[in-house]
């Protein structure tokens, strides 16, 4: 048997092509289900007892999340998508930026009191061949990314008179240098708020079981963050959410700490505001370009638009896939998102985000698997007259 995402799962791996399964092998699958789900959560719970006391309520909070990925992962057998169902997407189904009107000046104040700019930072600067947290490369005359972000913000505010807040999603392995660097920004007219997603174990492979001993371990090998996948619990988390809602705030806009072209645009946020029913979920997209071509694309799924990315494609149709002739649009990850969409999906539970299974093989020689997710992805569980939505930011 294998996961969503191909990953073989050991304990369920009995079953011979084409072999037709009877009564028992369905109850022998189901019973190392549920011994694998009871054996995790034994572990999880030795592990919460190891917190401090004043960080067990997280800790629990975010074991909870990882158990119910973790549940998921043994029960979702067999491909994300069944390739056959997918479909292009058809035409209009992407608002060009050229048709969004310029809001007009007088207004451009009370949309942005109603926005939120939200930084995914929880990366680090390795892929770059860099030390630390991404967000603190340089990149221009010594400013880093994150010099830039807050530059950004800062104009903005001080050219429009209004006092959008920017709020950076730290991991574990980003937390403590960043907050260091923001100390710098005390003096600057800005709001910065942080918080961290969660903090998941790694898994052994091969029992299925956290390789790590201790909640407070310095082993962060033991240790990952989920994917970007993981902003919207984690925001609720972190209170605010909450916050932000009973102030006002109606959007929130979503990107990666690195990508510097990623502004808040007046003219998308004039269009979610003047809308009769808001969009819930906005996604800027591209064209698609053959330096793009592992990135996540853009599809039409049982009536949904559904983040389509290359770990769940099955291998016989990879090359399709790549071509940017088929699949022509680019997901940015610039997401503009309703704080109270965000709210409802999460309290009702309905956010449903595909797994990612991420591979690896540690210093040690261990091997593990990830369970992750991406922001994208949950495009699908956003529901309204006009609930997703793509804008076509370049392109024709």
């Amino acid at each position: 048997m294998t996961t969503n995402t191909g990953t073989a799962v050991p304990t369920t791996t009995a079953f011979v092509r084409g072999h037709r399964r009877t009564g028992s092998d369905v109850q022998f699958i189901e019973r190392t289900r549920q011994d694998a789900q009871q054996s995790m959560n034994k572990e999880l719970q030795k592990l919460i007892l190891t917190a401090p006391t004043s960080q067990q309520d997280l800790a629990r909070t975010e074991l909870d999340g990882f158990e119910q990925l973790f549940g998921r992962y043994l029960q979702e057998t067999g491909p994300s998508v069944l390739w056959d169902k997918i479909k292009l997407l058809p035409e209009g189904r992407a608002k060009p930026y050229n048709d969004l009107a310029r809001p007009e000046t007088a207004k451009v104040k009370d949309l942005l009191d109603k926005l939120v700019v939200l930084k995914l930072n929880g990366g680090l600067g390795t892929s770059m061949g860099c030390k630390g947290p991404k967000s603190t490369i340089s990149v221009r005359n010594e400013l880093t990314f994150l010099d830039l972000t807050v530059q950004q913000i800062e104009h903005l505010n001080r050219t429009h008179g209004t006092d959008v807040p920017l709020v950076l999603m730290n991991s574990f392995n980003t937390d403590e240098d960043t907050l260091k660097v923001l100390q710098r920004y005390g003096k600057l007219q800005l709001q910065i708020h942080t918080f961290n997603q969660s903090r998941y174990p790694r898994i052994n492979r091969e029992s299925l079981l956290p390789i790590g001993n201790s909640f407070t371990s310095d082993n962060t090998e033991s240790w990952y963050p989920p994917g970007h996948g993981d902003v919207y619990q984690s925001l609720v988390n972190s209170g605010l959410l909450k916050q932000f809602l009973e102030s006002g705030k109606k959007y929130v806009f979503i990107s990666n700490i690195d990508n510097l072209g990623a502004t808040v645009d007046l003219n998308i946020l004039n269009f979610l505001m003047e809308q009769e029913q808001p969009p819930e979920f906005v996604m800027e997209v591209t064209d698609k370009t053959r330096a793009d071509v592992k990135g996540g694309t853009l599809v039409e799924y049982e009536g949904k638009l559904r983040l389509l990315e290359i770990a769940q494609v099955p291998k016989e149709h990879v090359d399709e896939f790549k071509s940017v002739s088929k699949f022509k649009i680019f997901n940015t990850n610039n997401l503009w998102i309703s704080l109270d969409a965000i709210k409802r999906v999460t309290d009702d539970k309905s956010l449903h985000m595909e797994i990612i299974v991420n591979p690896k093989t540690l210093d040690n020689g261990v091997n593990v698997i990830q369970l992750e997710t991406a922001v994208g992805a949950a495009i699908k569980s956003f529901e309204g007259a006009m609930g997703q939505y793509m804008i076509y930011v370049y392109g024709d």
